[in-house]
């Protein structure tokens, strides 16, 4: 019998199988958060877009859905930390390697501007003659651009704060994240507009809605196929299940808000379709994170293969 000269190929597996990373101890109102914040960064945007090709109704919804889906955001970000003072603390410093106090910032930048160009919108026909209310019309305009010039980041600062955590699933699609959350956020902001202007206003809600739909799916897919063995955790599951349905619904909803140029009905569904595929990608990417912590092969694994690489080189 010849004699086994090398050691067997030793498998991966953690103490007594348990979990190397705790699980994230966020509930729903995480993922709710992203969803919503998104939602506030493509209203603002397509509220400024329709503001400045002179379509009014299109310029109310995208305004005030700005501010109130911004309103619903924070309620959620602040619930989540359990004591309001906690944001509050986090406007006492400016860290440039801490995601979450750049996003604070963000924020806080955004703002106003969401706020004065919605607030605009609300006010009566006897108080705009007067001089608040004119100057506070005249406002407008520079406050919702200032919202949409900020709005990019406001999409995408949530997707860095994922990727930037010990969480195998999040971590490893740092590079796709922010193209998932900015193409989802301009997907919902579509919807928004669809549902709330008429038809023949609604000509860029239907633009911002193919190039959504078309950049969060394309990135969506790179997420399943780049990388490697964390990939299963968005392809197996629960993850799997609510991302294929996102994808499902947003690739509908773009192709309804082309379809439906004349048709307010179809508008309407495909705009709810964009808005739901919007929130069940958020709540899939959130799920299959979550997923990835309970299982030690995708800590494990790829730190072997790291090793690998770097005694290769």
């Amino acid at each position: 019998m010849k004699e086994q000269v090398a050691v067997p190929k030793a498998e991966f597996r953690s103490y007594y199988g348990r979990p190397v990373l705790k699980p994230p101890v966020w509930e729903w109102k995480i993922p709710a958060y992203l969803f919503t914040g998104g939602l506030s960064a493509g209203s603002a945007l397509l509220g400024a877009g329709a503001d400045l090709t002179d379509r009014p109704v299109l310029r109310r919804a995208g305004r005030l859905g700005a501010l109130g889906a911004l309103a619903a955001s924070m309620y959620l970000l602040v619930a989540d930390l359990g004591r309001p003072e906690r944001f509050l603390h986090m406007l006492r410093v400016a860290k440039p390697s801490s995601p979450m106090s750049m996003g604070t910032w963000i924020l806080v930048a955004y703002g106003p501007g969401a706020g004065v160009a919605a607030v605009a919108e609300l006010v009566p026909a006897k108080l705009a003659k007067t001089w608040p209310g004119r100057l506070l019309r005249w406002a407008a305009r520079p406050a919702g651009l200032s919202a949409a010039a900020i709005a990019p980041a406001v999409a995408s600062y949530t997707s860095v704060l994922l990727s930037q955590t010990a969480v195998p699933g999040w971590h490893a699609a740092y590079r796709q994240l922010p193209f998932v959350f900015t193409g989802s956020a301009a997907a919902s902001g579509a919807g928004l507009g669809l549902v709330c202007a008429p038809v023949a206003e609604a000509g860029p809600a239907r633009r911002l809605a193919v190039v959504g739909a078309a950049a969060e799916v394309v990135a969506s897919k790179l997420v399943d196929q780049r990388l490697g063995l964390i990939s299963q955790a968005y392809t197996t599951g629960r993850a799997h299940r609510l991302r294929r349905w996102a994808e499902y619904l947003t690739v509908g909803g773009a192709v309804g808000a082309l379809a439906g140029r004349r048709s307010r009905a179809v508008s309407v569904v495909s705009g709810l379709a964009l808005l739901a595929g919007s929130a069940l990608q958020r709540f899939g990417v959130f799920e299959a994170g979550v997923e990835s912590t309970k299982d030690p092969k995708y800590v494990v694994v790829p730190q072997r293969e790291r090793l690998s690489r770097a005694r290769g080189r």
